[in-house]
């Protein structure tokens, strides 16, 4: 790994603002396969230190196309994700407006309309292809990913904010 005491890369800091608002290049397995599971272990305590429920690998410096996520279930036991080289490759009309909050945007949190159902395609770690049909909870945090990966922020897309955090916003 490149850094040991990884950090979340925030937009209060005009240099790191920069590596969140680059789009990744696509994820080359050959290149870093034995930093693989490291590095997916470390973002997944990020997540679990913050409160949050997805990471970007550009958040925390790392110019991969990855994601993780980890959502909670109604059997209350939470589904891992971790994709590399995401595409959304379907989206519904239907949409939905909700509270977003994102570890790399502090103390800032805003409505965001999003597809109420997405596909997705990606890679798992061992470099399986995937597609997901995902909704609810899950579709918003892919989409909210796959925005980073783009260098895309939820506020540039967010429409009202607020300082203080909804109830039940996760940080995404």
């Amino acid at each position: 790994m490149t850094n040991q005491n990884l950090k979340i890369l925030t937009i209060n800091n005009k240099s790191e603002e920069k590596i969140l608002r680059r789009k990744t290049p696509d994820f080359d397995f050959k290149s870093a396969k034995n930093e693989i599971r490291e590095v997916i272990k470390k973002m997944r305590a990020i997540i679990k230190k913050e409160n949050g429920v997805g990471l970007s690998a550009n958040q925390i410096g790392l110019d991969w196309r990855l994601f993780i996520a980890e959502i909670p279930s109604e059997k209350g036991k939470p589904k891992f994700y971790a994709i590399f080289n995401p595409d959304i490759i379907k989206a519904s009309k239907n949409k939905i407006i909700l509270e977003e909050g994102c570890l790399s945007v502090p103390g800032i949190w805003g409505l965001v309309e999003r597809s109420e159902q997405i596909v997705l395609i990606g890679f798992d770690k061992n470099e399986k292809k995937i597609k997901i049909k995902a909704w609810g909870l899950l579709a918003r945090v892919f989409q909210h990913e796959v925005d980073h990966l783009n260098g895309i922020l939820f506020i540039d897309r967010a429409n009202k904010f607020f300082k203080e955090a909804p109830a039940e916003t996760a940080k995404i």
